[in-house]
């Protein structure tokens, strides 16, 4: 076997279990990747990691997804790139379908609700894990420190995420500027503008509208939902209220990214093609933006000025990650029960590093029984 081949394979069976079991939400994922590449691979340093997970902030598009295109890149280049990005997608689109089929043959989604209970209770602690061993490397400084506090603070009052980011990798960049005496200069990433979706809808608008909205879309599944309803709901008719809230919940009760919600969306409108085609659509400015910023972070690490930006961005990113995992505590530990769980997850993962993926199947046997 090449030495090519047995990274790819290695690739693909990672990224093909997390997609069957990262639940959770874009923080989760990408604290069930740091779990993986970090602590029990030895892929990445956590410092590799951070550049990788700031970089992926600055960019548009489902964040846990672009992560695993990042991983798949430094691990075995332009194949990895594509093997990590659609073994992550893969399981996620096909049991979206599934729900998709079963919602159109028999009119309701399955009730989940109990096991889900049980997994975010588990999920919460492994975030709380990476946090914490993310947050040793990225907040070395008082001045990170600083920007972490501020960050979490405009994330709590509303700020928009891309404006905290930005600001927070600017502030420490002009200052190492202004040190050495060089003028400060911004560059900032433009998305990918496309057509508007057509009125009728055919494969090649489907695509279209899909792809558009993973150029433009910054922020988390509630922003998503906003897209969707924009083009599909208000503006094509495509689809109803009903139906496009029925699709973010599928996107929501499936492991891996909430952009699978397309998947959904392209079923109810076209059948198999247009699942096919919608989820091609969200997913392709990934990879793009992706194989365009990655070779750029080796660089930006390498300058001063840039690499004083990527600090300040990856301090930034830990925060908003917190925030988002104070917001989800507060939604899924809402019983003893589920307050147990996630102390004893807590426990295994620190005393035993007990393998993620056994402490989510057993969330949801316990979710289940209670």
């Amino acid at each position: 076997m090449s030495g090519r081949t047995q990274p790819l394979g290695e690739l693909a069976r990672l990224f093909l279990r997390l997609g069957l079991t990262a639940f959770g939400g874009p923080a989760a994922h990408v604290a069930l990747m740091e779990d993986e590449v970090v602590r029990r691979r030895g892929w990445l340093t956590r410092e590799e990691f951070l550049d990788l997970l700031g970089a992926t902030n600055l960019i548009p598009g489902p964040n846990s997804t672009e992560m695993a295109i990042h991983i798949g890149r430094h691990r075995a280049g332009w194949p990895g790139l594509l093997v990590a990005g659609a073994c992550f997608i893969l399981p996620a689109a096909l049991a979206t379908a599934g729900l998709a089929w079963g919602y159109v043959r028999f009119g309701a989604l399955p009730r989940v609700g109990h096991v889900l209970a049980g997994v975010k209770a588990v999920i919460i602690a492994v975030v709380l894990q990476a946090l914490w061993a993310l947050g040793r490397s990225a907040i070395r400084t008082p001045i990170a420190g600083a920007i972490a506090a501020l960050a979490a603070a405009a994330a709590l009052l509303g700020v928009h995420e891309l404006a905290i980011l930005l600001v927070a990798g600017a502030l420490p960049a002009a200052h190492r500027l202004a040190r050495s005496g060089t003028p400060a200069a911004a560059v900032l990433p433009l998305p990918l503008a496309l057509a508007a979706p057509a009125a009728t809808p055919g494969l090649v608008a489907l695509f279209l509208t899909f792809a558009k909205i993973g150029s433009v879309l910054f922020g988390s599944g509630y922003v998503l939902l906003a897209f969707l309803r924009a083009d599909l709901v208000e503006r094509t008719h495509w689809l109803t209220e009903q139906q496009l809230l029925d699709a973010v919940a599928a996107g929501q009760i499936t492991p891996g990214p909430l952009f699978s919600t397309a998947t959904f969306v392209g079923y109810l409108i076209a059948g198999g093609p247009g699942a096919a085609v919608a989820t091609a659509g969200i997913f392709a400015p990934a990879f793009l933006f992706v194989a365009v910023s990655g070779p750029l972070i080796p660089w930006m690490r390498r300058s001063p000025a840039a690499g004083a930006f990527l600090d300040g961005v990856n301090a930034a990113s830990l925060a908003l990650m917190a925030v988002v995992t104070w917001q989800l505590g507060q939604a899924a530990l809402i019983s003893v029960p589920t307050v147990a769980l996630a102390l004893v997850s807590a426990v295994l993962l620190a005393r035993w590093k007990v393998n993620t993926v056994w402490l989510v199947l057993g969330g949801a046997v316990v979710g289940w029984f209670l």
